[in-house]
């Protein structure tokens, strides 16, 4: 209907006009303030960042609670197929955040899958000659998942990550 195509285009305007990439994070932020909120919020630990491939992701995260540190948004991943490369990448900006600050593990949250495994192996050779602890995101079966129905890749590497209890 016009009066939601209406709306719809106005809501689109308002975006343009009032939300831009944090020049910190590379999350949203709005255009009248400096930095987003993560990157504001002075309750965070600066010795650790979790690097995520887009904002959802980010958000994801958030809502658990558990991310007390601060977040770097590549906005995408490495895809050579697609042509995606490190210079399509928020790379270049994360190793000068890492040089301009006092961070001692970065947390590598890319999702499991091939590009997200590429993207972080590729994360995990730059960063480990700078001296930053890096870590990966624990993988295995997820809560309430059943072990008959999981993928014999998934049970490997939760039997590889297993911990004392």
């Amino acid at each position: 209907p016009a009066e939601y195509a209406r709306g719809l285009s106005t809501a689109l305007l308002e975006v343009v006009d009032h939300v831009a990439l944090c020049p910190k994070c590379f999350s949203l932020c709005d255009k009248a303030h400096p930095q987003c909120g993560f990157c504001s919020d002075t309750r965070r630990d600066d010795k650790l960042l979790c690097v995520v491939e887009g904002i959802a992701d980010e958000l994801a995260l958030e809502r658990t609670r558990e991310l007390k540190g601060r977040c770097h948004v590549l906005h995408g991943v490495l895809s050579p197929l697609e042509g995606v490369g490190p210079d399509q990448l928020r790379i270049r900006e994360l190793l000068t955040r890492l040089q301009d600050t006092d961070v001692e593990e970065v947390i590598l949250a890319t999702n499991l899958d091939v590009e997200g495994e590429a993207t972080a192996l590729y994360l995990m050779r730059l960063l480990k000659p700078m001296g930053i602890k890096v870590t990966r995101l624990a993988q295995g079966i997820p809560m309430g998942g059943d072990l008959e129905f999981a993928d014999q890749a998934t049970l490997a590497r939760a039997l590889n990550a297993r911990r004392d209890v």
